[in-house]
């Protein structure tokens, strides 16, 4: 369009409404049958079938079940960030894998974990190798262990196991390692 027919038309257009069309109105819109009603906080959800109990109604725990993640290392050693403990957590539950280099060469299925409720220790062909005291308390009964093969001849160990509080946050996994860590 060319400009000058444009501004003809938006002159004879202005020239034929009044001024109340550029004063501020009180009018509603209405969208997907969803009432909004301008100026104001207002909105007509009544086409959605939502009762008040419905709004008043807790919130699922599901909703709340964040799961948090991280590394750390797994030497005694401060200087030495080898970061062979993954960790996951939800607020029932720490997942762990350890690759201990300290552990290298060691066949998996010569390796155990004795886990109580504040500490866990690993052992090759029933000594104590390596061991750690836990950020949190966990119920030693459910447990689940397995040791394989890893890079390098590092045996990766994973360890579940439910904590004793349910929703509490350990933030880790590792609190202290022991002295018996042959890192």
């Amino acid at each position: 369009m060319r400009p000058t027919l444009f501004l003809s038309l938006l002159t004879f257009s202005s020239l034929s409404l009044s001024t109340d069309a550029f004063s501020p109105a009180y009018h509603s819109q209405r969208t997907h049958r969803t009432t909004i009603l301008a100026g104001s906080n207002e909105i007509d959800v009544s086409d959605l079938g939502l009762t008040l109990s419905d709004l008043e109604a807790p919130l699922p725990q599901e909703l709340f079940a964040i799961t948090t993640s991280g590394t750390e290392s797994t030497s005694r050693i401060p200087s030495i960030k080898d970061d062979g403990c993954i960790w996951e957590e939800s607020p029932d539950i720490m997942d762990v894998t350890l690759s201990i280099p300290g552990l290298r060469g060691q066949p998996p299925a010569a390796l155990l974990l004795d886990l109580t409720k504040n500490t866990a220790t690993i052992t090759a062909f029933g000594m104590a190798v390596w061991s750690c005291i836990l950020r949190g308390n966990c119920d030693p009964s459910t447990v689940m262990f397995s040791a394989t093969n890893g890079n390098d001849m590092v045996p990766l160990i994973e360890i579940s196991v439910k904590k004793l509080k349910s929703g509490e946050r350990w933030g880790g996994f590792i609190a202290l390692i022991g002295e018996d860590s042959i890192l």
